[in-house]
């Protein structure tokens, strides 16, 4: 089976901290996969708003994810904090990755992700240009 590889940046440029809730732990007594995306979604969150942005709101844009890569590294369990850190990485003309560095308050690594990202246009139903502003303020975070 072919595995997937997160390509890690030497460096982040956001962190935030946040607690596994009794609600993220899955039958198996761990942190649920599906609960480990909404973490990343809610960093992301976090991370958009330290720069004045949402995904509703972001250079002109909505952002939309338009694919996903979760490379599973170790347990998270109940009342852990999860420190996750995020950078952002390969621009193109339509969106950009953001990659995702989680660990538990141990420094153990939980999980690597990769989110890509797209600038949408819902009135129009189309993709949008990233604007310079908002890749250049990433880009130097």
């Amino acid at each position: 089976m072919a595995r997937i590889k997160i390509d890690l940046p030497p460096t982040y440029s956001f962190l935030t901290e946040i607690k596994v809730r009794v609600s993220d732990i899955n039958y198996g007594g761990h942190l649920g996969n599906d609960a480990l995306l909404s973490i990343l979604h809610d960093a992301r969150l976090q991370y958009l708003q330290s720069m004045g942005y949402s995904e509703l709101a972001i250079g002109g844009s909505f952002l939309i994810m338009a694919d996903v890569a979760i490379e599973y590294k170790g347990e998270g369990f109940l009342g852990d904090t999860l420190i996750v850190q995020i950078a952002p990485r390969d621009f193109t003309k339509y969106g950009f990755d953001l990659i995702y560095h989680v660990t538990n308050q141990n420094s153990k690594p939980i999980a690597y992700a990769k989110t890509g990202m797209l600038c949408f246009n819902y009135t129009t139903r189309k993709v949008m240009s990233v604007s310079t502003e908002v890749r250049a303020r990433m880009e130097v975070f």
